[in-house]
């Protein structure tokens, strides 16, 4: 974040500006999860005086913890990646009945191409589904502006608003003006067991509410200035919103526009008289078909997804390419560049893991959502399914029941902390009740590793990184009913690999807890390392070192005359060599290496 004391800007990513529209918009409370693209939110937001913030096990427990407040009569804010609103959808529902005292913002950052997310969902939908406005900004400065618009909205028709960005919006920097902090009101119990408890009778009333309000807010979405039509020329005319509004800026920037801020409920008049003033409407959006399809519903005549992509993101390119084709050329195609496969970092400790996992053959390893799921990737390629968090445990108890105690083969279930903390407790539960035969592996790093390294109940630390409870996994394991925890560090592998064979052979439900810091954490950082070299004249080139997929880890092949010429027997077909400069000093590769090739540097 960088400021300016003599204009008084800010160069903010869209995360940044939300954060800080937060703040100014008065939040007092704000609890989330970290998943990207939302997660950047909550770390700046804890920054600024006078908010209370956490990180919430999940994302449903985030969601209540912000109603709560907003009953207490304070302004209060939950952040989330779009399949994080999944998990809260059971609170989200039904505030929508109950409504609070003090304005509720709910964040929902989608992530179109999957940029880091196992689907692509378009989360309007939950907007129109759970009968609540949106708002959806296309720049930073619109990001912060409309936290404030959101939180007047949620207080005039007493209601959660859903803001939902994309990646885009999320991690694009633009120029934010700082403002003033708006007054905050003290919190206090007001009794209100009509409008906040939902039995059925309570409901019912409450379903006449929500009608009401929607209706109000379908008037106020005429007069809203996030809704704006942009003057142009030319027969063409595009409704979009959010980050495809500066798409269809660039590749058309002379054609009138309706640009949408409230993509629900939409302005259906003003809709009409943009679409009556063109000769062809076109409606561009990422994802789903939201707009194009309740602009059709009002019997306007209109282009969208039969011409505009509905996978993946949007970039002028294909916008213009898909309007317009004859007037694209080779200047404005993208640029085919490389792939880059991720890869866990060098010293990981969930390669060892994935290392021994993937020489059991006969072993189906049910994944989960985190670092560890680059385990899917080759060489490793040691991870058979991923569906969502937590469901690892679940879908490794359910294939076990399938497979029967005689069945061939057997489940293992591989989670992080985090994401055991998130929804892996309840399925290990289960699993304990209903007598799983199948074992949970725990991937204990002391972080949330994948989206950054937020702190999470097993740490120790809470968002602001001073010291918090830390819950015993041991402990937990035990009072849930396990009979068997072990604890092992990954990067002895010979004796993980002893322990991994041993708990897949009992009969009983058991959890192995992993337990090595991550490589990336501070303190890790900070830490006086071993490094490890290659003795180039003991390699064998048998590949038991490139086999754990380290990137520090180079295969160079050999041809018989370069084998030969290098003093290496004519049959070797390469050398194994360590970076130096990226090793950090787990020695999976040196236990695994049987020719002495792999040695440790002593220090000078």
């Amino acid at each position: 974040m960088a400021f300016d004391d003599n204009d008084n800007k800010l160069w903010l990513s869209g995360n940044e500006a939300i954060a800080l529209g937060a703040w100014e918009a008065g939040v007092q409370v704000a609890s989330g999860y970290p998943g990207t693209p939302s997660t950047e939110i909550m770390g700046n937001l804890v920054k600024y005086e006078g908010v209370y913030g956490e990180w919430a096990p999940n994302e449903k427990v985030g969601l209540e913890v912000a109603v709560g407040a907003s009953f207490a009569g304070v302004r209060a804010f939950a952040t989330m990646k779009h399949v994080g609103l999944n998990v809260a959808a059971d609170p989200l529902f039904t505030a929508s009945y109950t409504g609070g005292r003090g304005g509720l913002v709910v964040l929902t950052a989608d992530d179109p191409q999957m940029h880091s997310s196992q689907n692509e969902q378009d989360n309007r939908n939950y907007a129109f589904a759970a009968k609540l406005p949106m708002l959806e900004p296309s720049d930073p400065a619109e990001a912060k502006a409309m936290m404030t618009t959101a939180f007047e909205l949620s207080e005039r028709f007493d209601c959660p608003v859903l803001l939902r960005t994309t990646t885009r919006i999320a991690h694009v920097k633009g120029v934010v003006a700082k403002g003033e902090r708006v007054a905050t009101t003290a919190a206090s119990i007001e009794k209100m067991p009509a409008k906040f408890v939902m039995l059925p009778g309570n409901a019912r009333m409450r379903r006449v509410e929500i009608e009401k309000r929607m209706t109000a807010a379908r008037g106020l979405a005429e007069t809203l200035p996030e809704n704006r039509i942009e003057e142009g020329s030319g027969p063409r005319g595009f409704i979009c919103a959010g980050t495809s509004y500066n798409y269809v800026k660039e590749a058309f920037p002379e054609a009138p526009v309706l640009k949408l801020g409230m993509v629900w409920p939409l302005p259906e008049q003003k809709i009409r008289d943009f679409a009556a003033s063109v000769d062809e409407l076109i409606i561009v959006e990422e994802l789903d078909p939201f707009l194009e399809t309740h602009i059709r519903a009002m019997g306007i005549d209109c282009r969208g997804k039969d011409i505009i992509p509905d996978q993946g993101e949007l970039n002028s390119f294909i916008v213009r390419r898909a309007v317009d084709p004859d007037s694209v050329g080779e200047l404005f195609a993208p640029l085919d560049l490389p792939m880059r496969p991720p890869n866990m970092c060098a010293g990981c400790p969930h390669r060892g893991i994935f290392y021994n996992l993937s020489r059991m053959k006969d072993v189906f390893v049910s994944g989960d959502i985190g670092c560890y799921t680059l385990g899917f990737l080759p060489p490793l390629s040691a991870m058979d399914s991923c569906v969502c968090m937590g469901a690892s445990v679940t879908v490794a108890h359910g294939m076990s029941k399938a497979l029967g105690s005689e069945g061939t083969g057997k489940v293992v279930a591989v989670l992080g902390d985090s994401t055991f903390m998130h929804s892996g407790m309840t399925g290990l539960l289960n699993a304990v009740y209903n007598e799983s035969n199948a074992t949970v592996i725990i991937l204990d790093n002391r972080t949330t590793a994948m989206t950054g390294h937020q702190n999470n109940p097993a740490s120790g630390k809470n968002i602001k990184g001073e010291p918090a409870h830390a819950v015993n996994l041991e402990k937990l394991c035990a009072a849930l009913g396990v009979p068997r925890v072990v604890v092992v560090n990954p990067h002895a592998i010979n004796k993980t690999r002893k322990v991994l064979t041993e708990e897949i052979a009992s009969p009983d439900p058991s959890v192995v807890i992993s337990r090595a810091p991550c490589v990336l954490l501070p303190e890790m950082v900070k830490a006086n390392k071993p490094v490890y070299f290659t003795n180039l004249e003991n390699c064998s080139g048998c590949m038991a070192c490139v086999r754990l997929g380290c990137p520090a880890i180079s295969w160079h092949p050999l041809t018989p005359a370069q084998a030969a010429a290098h003093g290496y027997g004519k049959k070797q077909k390469g050398y194994a060599e360590i970076a130096e400069v990226q090793c950090n000093g787990c020695g999976q590769c040196a236990e695994l290496c049987k020719f002495a090739a792999i040695s440790k540097r002593e220090e000078d």
